[in-house]
């Protein structure tokens, strides 16, 4: 399968006052992403801490995520993919398991604010800022 993952940094646009951001996170969501329950726990942790969303706002939006997205599960492969990443990459634990779970889905895009624009990973996965 090839497709486009999208880590978590990018749907929180969904939440803010950025209009600009916000536009691009909705269409990209109408693109059929893949992404993980990572980053639906995410998303949910944010949404209640910094954005201060209550839970029935909160299991709204992630109803709605699950319903846009393709979800992937977490996995024992995923986290053992995810620790190899760590050292061979360099990225921080949970950035290697967003990566890994982009890995296992196939993907050869991979959404995200956070990581180095245009990174390549294990030669088959490109990062991509979308806001660029």
């Amino acid at each position: 399968m090839s497709g486009s993952f999208c880590d978590t940094n990018v749907l929180l646009y969904l939440l803010s006052q950025d209009q600009a951001k916000a536009a691009i996170a909705e269409r990209l969501l109408t693109t059929r992403l893949v992404i993980s329950v990572q980053v639906l726990n995410e998303f949910a942790h944010v949404a209640r801490r910094k954005s201060l969303r209550t839970w029935p706002e909160i299991v709204d939006m992630l109803d709605k995520l699950r319903a846009l997205t393709d979800l992937r599960p977490l996995t024992l492969e995923t986290h053992l993919v995810g620790i190899g990443i760590v050292g061979r990459h360099q990225f921080n634990l949970y950035d290697a398991m967003i990566v890994a779970a982009a890995l296992e889905a196939g993907c050869d895009t991979l959404y995200s604010e956070d990581m180095q624009h245009g990174q390549m990973i294990e030669g088959r996965l490109r990062i991509a800022n979308p806001f660029v």
